[in-house]
């Protein structure tokens, strides 16, 4: 502190945590050569009363008030106060929800914390997102136990594209391809079938889409992969394995994964998954 340097005191007052606030107030002292500075941050500011001794505290130290405010009572009152007790009071909040709204035709929520929960909600999804990646294909059978749901499927029934897609609902999904010759995980019989669906598929248009698959890949079309016996003995088996889970079956023939990712929403909204 350079000598006889009067300290300045901020008060960054907000009905949530505050941190933004005072982000802020930390960005405009930066561009001062003055380290006589003091930002008190108080949180979770909700009621009058906490207002009021708030700026008795103020008072005693002529501090600059800013805050980020949103209900509008304690605004007012604040407002009030401040000039009531002669302090100057800088509003962060109110002026850009009244420029946004004005341009949304929308009035704003005036509810505390929200962008929090929208914080809460993004890590939510990027989680998901990562368990998906994690847990595709069968990579690793403990993402079974883990799942929010399991897909299981044979190969080219949109497993993995629903798996994020569903990710992106913040959804944890784990995706099993059903092949005869591999012996299915055993964690699958150790979850309830309710948080299992199956995908099948019209014989037909998987050897399609098979064979359209083997062609982007530059392979021989006489590949068993997509031959019409192959598929066929892989459908019988995946069917008789569905059944033998108990889990529900959705026949994704033709449905964009949209569509099928919708009617798994429904199933849970419904209870048929959970």
């Amino acid at each position: 502190m350079t000598a006889g340097a009067q300290k300045v005191y901020v008060y960054v007052l907000s009905d949530s945590l505050g941190e933004t606030a005072e982000y802020v107030v930390r960005a405009a002292v930066s561009q001062f050569d003055y380290e006589a500075i003091d930002i008190r941050r108080i949180p979770f500011v909700d009621d009058v009363s906490t207002i009021d001794e708030v700026l008795a505290s103020a008072k005693e130290n002529e501090a600059l008030i800013i805050y980020t405010l949103v209900v509008p009572e304690l605004v007012a009152h604040l407002r009030r106060e401040c000039e009531r007790l002669g302090l100057t009071a800088i509003d962060l909040m109110t002026p850009l929800l009244e420029s946004i709204g004005a341009r949304l035709g929308q009035a704003p929520k005036y509810k505390p914390g929200l962008v929090h929960k929208l914080d809460e909600d993004y890590f939510k999804r990027v989680e998901a997102i990562e368990f998906a990646v994690k847990y595709d294909d069968g990579k690793d059978p403990r993402g079974i136990l883990r799942a929010d749901i399991v897909l299981v499927g044979v190969s080219r029934t949109s497993k993995t594209p629903l798996s994020m897609y569903l990710a992106h609902r913040r959804m944890k999904v784990a995706n099993v391809p059903l092949v005869p010759e591999v012996t299915p995980p055993k964690e699958l019989f150790q979850i309830s079938a309710n948080k299992i669906v199956g995908l099948s598929i019209d014989p037909e248009v998987l050897h399609h889409i098979r064979t359209e698959r083997l062609k982007s890949l530059g392979l021989g079309l006489s590949a068993s992969y997509a031959s019409l016996e192959r598929i066929l003995e892989e459908l019988e088996y995946a069917e008789n394995l569905m059944k033998r889970l108990g889990c529900p079956v959705i026949n994704v023939t033709n449905k964009a994964v949209e569509e099928t990712a919708g009617i798994i929403l429904q199933m849970i909204k419904g209870g048929r998954i959970r």
